[in-house]
């Protein structure tokens, strides 16, 4: 039998404690899901910087109330719980998912609002959640990334996986190679805001340009993302946009009449 591999814990912790010197690594071989396990500790007052990584959920969520369970080494599953406070919210979960694609591979693509594409399947996605306490917000950040290949389980796709691209990578490697850019990335958007990422999330954005339709009855062509992390949208009515991640996005799969451009 092959010993797993170990995970990077120490490694992390040791590049992360200069930016943060409170800052604590967790690995538990099972757990419902590790952003309601950060998220219950927020809510009690725990403050601390942590990364919990998780080998196996039981109960792991997605967007929009979605289930997302992940099996050891076929998935990589963490959070990360910071106490945060920027200027402006908006555009964290692009700025979250730009700093994943960027650390993995030149390939992956970004589908607004957070999840990351391969060969227009999704590759892994994000959970952003935020416990307000006072003039700082404890938030969580929970990533999903399909190390290797999963079935379909009633999707009409199935999903991508890292080692299309990178056939050698496992889920410890994988977290070695996203976690301390992921913490710099989050402490530069606390300072400075999504505006300056705009342009580089827009090189990667997999729905520019494209014809798409959304949950809440809107379709048109997908502009990119404002210096605010909205999706602008052309559509008959003119330029829209769209700020709540609570929309669904999807291209369209039927013919479609463009609006003037």
């Amino acid at each position: 039998m092959i010993a797993p591999t170990p995970w990077p814990a120490e490694s992390i912790w040791e590049q992360v404690f200069p930016l943060l010197p409170d800052f604590s690594v967790e690995i538990l071989p099972e757990i419902d899901s590790s952003n309601s396990e950060l998220m219950r500790r927020a809510r009690a007052g725990q403050r601390e910087p942590t990364l919990l990584v998780a080998e196996r959920q039981t109960a792991g969520r997605g967007r929009m109330g979605r289930v997302w369970q992940s099996q050891s080494g076929d998935s990589l599953t963490f959070s990360l719980s910071l106490p945060m406070a920027p200027k402006d919210w908006s555009g964290l979960s692009l700025a979250v998912g730009l700093s994943l694609a960027e650390s993995l591979h030149a390939e992956v693509g970004l589908k607004w609002p957070n999840d990351l594409w391969f060969q227009s399947r999704k590759l892994g996605g994000i959970l952003v959640e935020a416990a307000s306490m006072g003039e700082r917000s404890q938030v969580v950040i929970g990533v999903g990334l399909n190390i290797r290949a999963r079935p379909a389980d009633g999707l009409s796709t199935a999903p991508a996986a890292l080692t299309e691209l990178l056939p050698a990578l496992t889920a410890p490697a994988c977290l070695a190679q996203v976690v301390p850019a992921l913490i710099k990335a989050m402490l530069d958007f606390e300072r400075q805001g999504f505006a300056p990422l705009q342009q580089r999330f827009e090189a990667r954005d997999v729905l520019k340009g494209q014809a798409v339709h959304t949950s809440d009855g809107l379709q048109g062509v997908s502009l990119g993302v404002s210096p605010g992390g909205a999706l602008r949208l052309q559509t008959d009515l003119g330029v829209q946009e769209i700020h709540s991640a609570e929309v669904s996005v999807r291209p369209l799969e039927r013919p479609f009449k463009r609006p003037f451009l």
